[in-house]
Order: structure tokens, then C-alpha cells, then sequence
């Protein structure tokens, strides 16, 4: 069963599978991406499909600097609370120190 199919008029039919290919090779050897080369070159779509990839490129690299970016927001934060928490334990260990200080004083006191 083809997985492609490009009609006389140059319209492409893709039958995609769910499988990604994991290299940059095997990418460019996959059949849809075969039949995109084949309808770009014969069509002579180059400048096109050129600005569109360019497009797609783009919006892709600001998403991975928004992306990265939240990533280091959330690491930030982390950090920051993890210190709040340290500071927090730290004071109530020093509370916790001062009662037991001014409940000593009390019994002797008494």
C-alpha cells in the first residue's frame, strides 16, 4: 500500500503514519517528504515553498526561546521558594529555641 499519492493536477494525497522518524535522514527519506521535494521541483515552487519553510523555521526557533526561557522562570522560582522554605524552617528553629529558652527562665523562676 503507497503511502503517497501525487495525482496528475499535482495535487498530493499523504496517508501519514504515526511514527516519526528519529534522524534527519531517515526524515528526508521518508516517502511524504520524497513526494513534497518531487512536487516542489517539478511545480517549481522553490522561492515558495523556500519562504514558507523560512516561516516555519522562525515561529519554531521563538518557541523554543519562549519555551527556554520558562524553563529557566520556573527553575528561578523554584529556587526562590526553596530558599523561602529554608528561611522559614530556619526561623521557626530559632522560635522554637527562644520558647523553650523563656520556658526554662519561667521554671526557674517559679
Amino acid at each position: 500500500m503507497e503511502k503517497v499519492k501525487v495525482s496528475t493536477d499535482g495535487t498530493i494525497d499523504f496517508k501519514t503514519d504515526e511514527t516519526i522518524p528519529s534522524t534527519a535522514k531517515r526524515f528526508k527519506q521518508s516517502p511524504e517528504i520524497e513526494a513534497f521535494y518531487r512536487f516542489v521541483t517539478e511545480n517549481d515552487l522553490r522561492e515558495e515553498a523556500l519562504a514558507i519553510l523560512t516561516v516555519i523555521q522562525d515561529e519554531r526557533e521563538k518557541m523554543r526561546v519562549i519555551e527556554k526561557e520558562e524553563r529557566k522562570r520556573e527553575r528561578q522560582l523554584a529556587r526562590k521558594a526553596a530558599k523561602d522554605e529554608e528561611k522559614a524552617a530556619a526561623l521557626a528553629l530559632k522560635e522554637k529555641k527562644k520558647s523553650k529558652a523563656t520556658k526554662k527562665k519561667a521554671a526557674k523562676k517559679k
